[in-house]
Order: C-alpha cells, then sequence, then structure tokens
C-alpha cells in the first residue's frame, strides 16, 4: 500500500534538524558532506528534468555512510496533483560504503513528477550527522529505446501506407464498400472519408499492395452504391448507413445533406476518373458512372437556392437551410468551391468564390508567428486539416491567387503548427521537434480540434505525417519518433492510432477515417505527387480553378 506524506510535515522535518542546537544553543558543525547527486548524465541540480524512468540515483558521501541511518533518511516521492505517495526503493552500497545506489522497485512512469529528500539523519561510520538535507525535484522523461527494428526510411514509408490503407481495405463496409467512421462503427460509413479512402485506394493501386483490378472493383461498388443512396441535389449526408443507403443523421438538425463532406468524397472520385480514363470497357464504365453523379450536384442550389453569392454547408428536407452555415474562408472548404467552379452543369461564377468564400480579401492574415507569415486564416493558423483536407488533390506547389500563395500557405501553417509544439508555451509533456502535430483527433477529454489556440497536450499523427510534402524533415523526425519510441503504444492493426496524451500516458485505442485517409494520401504526395498529378489534369478542374483565378505549372 502507498503511503501518504505531507509535504509541509517534510519540510518542517527537514528544517527542525537542520536548525537543531545543542544544549548550549550552539549550531553542530560537520564535515561529512552529500559530495554529488546523479541521475544518468545530469549532476548536481536542484530539479532533474527529462530523467530516464528506468534510472537509479547515485549519491557520493564525503565518508562512508552508517547504512543503518540510510533507509529512513531517504524518501522517494511520486506526485499526483496535491497527492504523494512514497515510492518503495532498493539501496546499493559500494564497497567503501561511500557511494549509494537507489533505484526505485518499480520503473517510474513516463513524463511524470517525483520529489527525492535525503534527510539529514544519515550519519557518518564515525556517528556523524550529514551537514545537511536535501530535496530534489525530478521530472522523468520517456523509456528511450526503439520498439521495432531500425529499417530504411523509404521502406518505412511504404509500411506506414500499407498498414494504414488496411482501414479502408480490410474494414470497408462490406455490404456498400464505404469506409465507416471510425474503428468502432458498424453501419456507420463516412462520405468525405470515404473521398480519402478511393485516393488510398488508387496509391495502394501504384504501390502494388493491391491489383488495379482489385481497386476498380472497390471504387465500383463504392459508386454503384452512391447511385443508390438518399441525396439530395446530387450531394451526400455527413454519415450514411451502410446498408441502406439512407442518410444517417449527424445532429438533430443536420439530418440532411452535407456539401463539405460531398467535395471530400468528389475529390477522391474525380481522382478515381483520371486514374482510369483510359482504360478497358470496365474502367470506362466507371468513368462514366462518376461522371453522371458528378454532373448531377447542383452546385447553386446551395447558394441558399440560388439567392446568395456563398455556398451553404448543410440543407435538410425536416429543417431547411436551419443549420445556416456559409463555407467561408479560411478553412477546409477550398475544395467545395473549386469543384463548384468546375462543375461542367451547374457551376458557381467567381462572384461566389470571391464573396462567400474569400468575403472579399477578409480571409487574409498576413501576421507573423514564429518567424513565418501565415497568409490566411485564424492567429496561429488553428488545427492543421484546414491546410491539408483540399489539398490531398489540390497541388498547392507554385499555386496561386488573388489571396494567397497556396505553397506559403501550406508550409508555413506546418512550421507554425510544428514550432509552437517545439517552443511548448503551456509545458505539455513530450512536445518538441520529434512529437508534435495539433489537428482535430480524438482526445482524453474526447474529440476536438486541436491547435495551438485549443492545446490540451494531445497530439494526432495524422497532423504531422500529412505534412511530409510540406515539412519533410521534420515529419520524417515525428514518424521516427512515432514508430520507434511509441509503437508499442500508438502503432496497431491500422496505422497509427488516432491520438494520444503523454503526459496523461493516454493511448487512444481507434482509428478514424478522415484522419487514416490523409496520411496515405500526402505520404504518396511527399513521395511521387501521384494525387496531385491526377486531380490537376482532370480537364473539368482546369477549367474552373483557371476561371477563379488560380495559377500554376499544373494549370495548362
Amino acid at each position: 500500500m502507498k503511503k501518504y506524506l505531507s509535504f509541509t510535515h517534510i519540510l518542517f522535518i527537514v528544517i527542525a534538524l537542520l536548525t537543531s542546537c545543542s544544549d548550549d544553543n550552539e549550531t553542530i558543525t560537520t564535515d561529512f558532506r552529500l559530495t554529488t547527486i546523479s541521475i544518468g548524465e545530469q549532476q548536481n541540480l536542484s530539479a532533474f528534468t527529462n530523467v530516464d524512468p528506468e534510472a537509479s540515483i547515485v549519491l557520493q558521501f564525503s565518508d562512508a555512510v552508517d547504512e543503518s541511518t540510510v533507509a529512513k533518511n531517504i524518501r522517494f516521492i511520486e506526485l499526483d496533483g496535491e497527492d504523494e505517495f512514497e515510492l518503495k526503493v532498493n539501496y546499493q552500497m559500494d564497497a567503501d560504503n561511500k557511494k549509494l545506489t537507489v533505484t526505485p522497485v518499480n520503473v517510474l512512469s513516463n513524463y511524470s513528477s517525483y520529489k527525492f529528500v535525503v534527510y539529514p539523519g544519515i550519519k557518518s561510520a564515525a556517528g556523524e550527522p550529514i551537514f545537511t538535507g536535501k530535496v530534489y525535484s525530478i521530472k522523468t522523461g520517456m523509456e528511450d529505446s526503439d520498439k521495432f527494428d531500425r529499417i530504411d526510411d523509404e521502406e518505412l514509408l511504404t509500411l506506414v501506407q500499407r498498414q494504414t490503407f488496411s482501414y479502408f481495405w480490410d474494414f470497408g463496409h462490406p455490404d456498400c464498400g464505404m469506409a465507416r467512421e471510425r474503428s468502432t462503427s458498424t453501419n456507420t460509413v463516412a462520405t468525405g472519408g470515404t473521398g480519402f479512402g478511393v485516393m488510398s485506394i488508387i496509391v495502394a493501386a501504384e504501390r502494388n499492395f493491391i491489383s488495379k483490378e482489385a481497386a476498380l472493383e472497390r471504387i465500383q461498388k463504392i459508386v454503384d452504391f452512391l447511385g443508390r443512396c438518399e441525396s439530395y441535389h446530387g450531394a451526400y449526408s455527413h454519415w450514411i448507413y451502410g446498408d441502406s443507403g439512407f442518410i444517417q443523421p449527424f445532429s438533430d438538425i443536420d439530418d440532411g445533406v452535407d456539401l463539405l463532406e460531398t467535395s471530400l468524397l468528389f475529390q477522391g472520385l474525380l481522382t478515381a476518373r483520371a486514374y482510369f480514363k483510359n482504360g478497358n470497357e470496365a474502367e470506362q464504365k466507371l468513368c462514366a458512372d462518376i461522371t453522371k453523379l458528378w454532373e448531377a450536384i447542383d452546385w447553386n442550389w446551395f447558394r441558399k437556392e440560388s439567392s446568395e453569392n456563398v455556398l451553404y454547408w448543410h440543407w435538410s428536407r425536416n429543417h431547411g437551410w436551419e443549420m445556416g452555415l456559409k463555407i467561408s474562408g479560411w478553412n477546409e472548404g477550398l475544395i467545395a468551391y473549386v469543384l463548384a467552379a468546375s462543375s461542367p452543369t451547374n457551376a458557381v461564377d467567381k462572384v461566389v468564390y470571391d464573396e462567400g468564400w474569400a468575403n472579399n480579401g477578409g480571409m487574409k492574415n498576413g501576421k507573423v508567428y514564429y518567424d513565418y507569415v501565415l497568409p490566411l486564416g485564424t492567429d496561429n493558423g488553428g488545427p492543421l486539416f484546414l491546410s491539408q483536407y483540399s489539398f490531398l488533390g489540390i497541388n498547392p506547389k507554385g499555386l496561386s491567387d488573388a489571396y494567397a500563395n497556396y505553397e506559403e500557405q501550406t508550409r508555413n501553417h506546418a512550421l507554425i503548427n510544428y514550432n509552437y509544439c517545439v517552443n511548448n508555451p503551456r509545458d505539455y509533456a513530450g512536445y518538441g521537434e520529434n512529437c508534435w502535430g495539433l489537428t482535430a483527433s480524438d482526445g482524453d477529454n474526447g474529440y476536438s480540434a486541436h491547435s495551438p489556440n485549443n492545446d490540451n497536450g494531445v497530439i494526432a499523427p495524422t497532423a504531422a505525417l500529412t505534412s511530409f510534402p510540406f515539412t519533410p524533415e521534420e515529419s520524417m523526425k515525428a514518424l521516427h519518433f512515432f514508430y520507434y519510441k511509441l509503437g508499442d503504444k500508438i502503432w496497431g492493426k491500422y496505422g497509427f492510432v488516432d491520438a494520444f496524451n503523454l503526459g496523461k500516458q493516454w493511448f487512444d485505442k481507434e482509428f478514424i477515417a478522415i484522419n487514416q485517409g490523409p496520411i496515405i494520401c500526402m505520404i504518396e504526395n511527399y513521395r511521387s505527387g501521384l494525387l496531385w498529378n491526377l486531380f490537376m489534369s482532370d480537364p473539368d478542374i482546369q477549367n474552373g480553378m483557371k476561371k477563379l483565378g488560380f495559377s500554376s505549372p499544373d494549370l495548362k
């Protein structure tokens, strides 16, 4: 049973002993001293930080120690909020009784706080009391051993893509092939997550994880299902029942269609159309079926029945436009406006982009954070998915329009997020150059859009790994840390779990489609540019982006 100790009580004893006097009120003097305290390579500090949880504490004394006085005059205390718990330790003296090694019976916890107290009741073998007592602060880091054998970085990237892909392949809904919302979902499939899944299937075919024929069959199954699904004005709901195709409400009044989720879905489907466009008869059929769904979307309807120069996120047959949420920048919604302008049947005009998305320039930021200019968006950039989801297909390299250089936007957003974690202003456990990445994810207190402005110690692997095209060195360091150092806790059957909090020693058990898919896709864009090349080559996308005023090497 752990013994509770009061810090006040300990301090009182130490002070009392330090100030104890002889009968004639003269202070006792002694030459018996604790000369050195070391933990690993750190020595003679009042506060030891980033200590290996398996480390021992080594005390060096000036003279031989009376071993019988050791056990009752040394305390190793774990701090847990306002509570304190005494740890059981083993003591080992060297041959001359001058060096004492103190080792906890149980390995210390990662990223935890402790107090090590040496009372002045320790005596030398000659009977002298120690010159003074000491109180030391100890904060552990993380046990640093590799959990898996080191492999070549290219092999590691392939491993991450392959294992993460199994979420969409092995765990795809058996009736419709679409991506389930999360790894605990049964009949709930995700529209946007399926768009990411379709792009992941294309990567898998190119990487020979599956055959191109198998990829075609799965995507055709998804497209056939979408042709039977409940939809309105060509758009689909956020969640769908995977067996029936009926809308599954996302909330009480969000029980209709979701234009942004639909856009993320079609980012994937148009990429698939480009991939199979020159193929055999079966591939041509898939392309024709995708085109039919694509041309059915009435983008202008989502201008609140063509009455406003802005796209609305939701519409419901039960609640109409009651949700009232406009897709207005800067956020993940750029893809919706690119697709809306690119439609061959129901395209919106540039004014909708300028007034509705860009707010006539109101989405600009231009401030400097950690020495990086942020062209667009909220202070410190917000969660990283805002500059990631639309760019699975849209290539930001060399891309610009009247409002921003999007290569600068995506890169600097990632670097601001990275540098925030390195600076770690809230002193969260584990944050640093190897452990970074704040975005929407699970957390120990529930799902949240984590960011520098909403930071509670939760790191999501997808944030750093999806940033590979923008921050390759920083992302590779993060990948090494996630896989080699935390792999026993966060690496699973579908790749990396959604999130973790090292300070709370909380590690998610779940995987989420919208976070798994971008990992595969953006690692591939970093490695080969495959998805960017496919999506940007689509003639409809070429026309739409040029109409909106974009310029880039991809826009011929």
